[in-house]
């Protein structure tokens, strides 16, 4: 009779191992510590007087407004590290939306129309930002810009709306800025906006 070998499915329960605790210390790995020296310094210094809490790790990049807290993966898993910035920058674009700062509505379900809204005040935020900083601000890719086009084909006064908010909340950050970036012009907008 011969051997063969017989697939099958087996069901596991796996545990995050920072989730669990007294494991041997072969199997409780750290990750590597983020290598802030990639982070540029004009924005490290805007992250630190704005007392954001910003904490770098994980695999994501969000603002958590119940926690009021933005999560950015370490500089070096990035493609560039240079994006790193522009990312942090982009989710305090959503931290300057909370209630205790702008007051922008900003706890909205992913793909609704004001989702999209404050995604575009958020990556215009970051432009502003970074040309004030002198980093050079990127365009997301195309499907990431493409949440946006529904809301700017139902309402063509929606893209000065977004500028006007992001104007004022990327002046609301480079007032934490270092010196000389906080005295940088952001774009005008017309302010007379609903």
């Amino acid at each position: 009779m011969d051997a063969r070998a017989i697939h099958f499915l087996k069901r596991f329960t796996v545990f995050n191992v920072e989730q669990c605790d007294g494991l041997p210390p072969e199997l409780a790995g750290v990750a590597p510590p983020a290598d802030t020296s990639l982070i540029e310094s004009r924005v490290q210094e805007l992250i630190a007087t704005s007392s954001a809490d910003l904490r770098i790790g994980g695999e994501r990049a969000y603002y958590d407004p119940l926690g009021d807290v933005i999560r950015v993966p370490p500089p070096q898993v990035y493609f560039q590290p240079i994006d790193w910035n522009r990312t942090a920058l982009h989710e305090l674009g959503h931290w300057t939306g909370h209630a205790s700062r702008l007051g922008r509505e900003i706890a909205n379900s992913f793909g609704s129309r004001r989702y999209a809204q404050e995604e575009l005040v958020a990556e215009m935020t970051a432009a502003f930002t970074c040309a004030a900083l002198g980093i050079v601000p990127t365009v997301r890719h195309a499907d990431y810009i493409g949440s946006w086009l529904e809301v700017l084909r139902e309402d063509n006064r929606a893209i000065v709306r977004a500028a006007s908010a992001a104007s004022k909340a990327a002046d609301f950050l480079l007032a934490f800025a270092p010196d000389e970036a906080s005295t940088a012009q952001v774009p005008a907008t017309t302010e007379a906006v609903a």
